[in-house]
């Protein structure tokens, strides 16, 4: 599994250091069951995910569903084990991260999120993770969800016709 470091832009604050990226099907439906509880700076990014679940979870999680321009569009902390978050139409990814995270950052609902390839990732890795990633010149190594510009590919279909 490939790693990421989740920072939130907006609150210039760290959610996780060590964050894996669940980007197959069966890294998404494990998640973290069977696992012991995240210390802090672990966690699991989803992709794609629009909801999520705590059946046979020991333990609360704090959960962040982000949409595909990296913009916090639900916040679940400390979701209790047996519980379920409502879906999300617009998300494109959830963040999983030990419960307190979200409070303990400050972070909210409009955010915007950074993703960086975590201690010993190269931006090529985060690349392959299936996570829109754009590498922007100036940047160093950092890697974040590429914005396109709205109704962009539906132009580009009407110019096809």
């Amino acid at each position: 599994m490939r790693y990421v470091s989740i920072v939130n832009r907006t609150r210039e604050s760290v959610l996780g250091s060590n964050v894996g990226v669940a980007d197959r099907w069966w890294q998404r439906a494990r998640g973290f069951l069977r696992k012991p509880e995240p210390r802090e700076g672990e966690g699991l990014l989803l992709n794609p995910c629009r909801a999520v679940h705590m059946v046979g979870m020991n333990y609360p999680l704090d959960v962040v569903f982000v949409d595909r321009h990296g913009r916090i569009i639900a916040l679940y902390p400390q979701l209790a084990p047996g519980r379920r978050s409502n879906w999300h139409r617009r998300a494109k990814y959830a963040i999983e991260l030990p419960a307190g995270t979200i409070e303990a950052t400050g972070t909210h609902v409009g955010d915007i999120m950074t993703w960086l390839p975590a201690t010993g990732s190269s931006g090529d890795d985060a690349g392959r993770t299936g996570v829109a990633f754009a590498t922007h010149a100036g940047a160093g190594s950092a890697v974040e969800p590429r914005e396109e510009a709205a109704g962009s590919t539906a132009r580009a279909r009407r110019s096809e016709k």
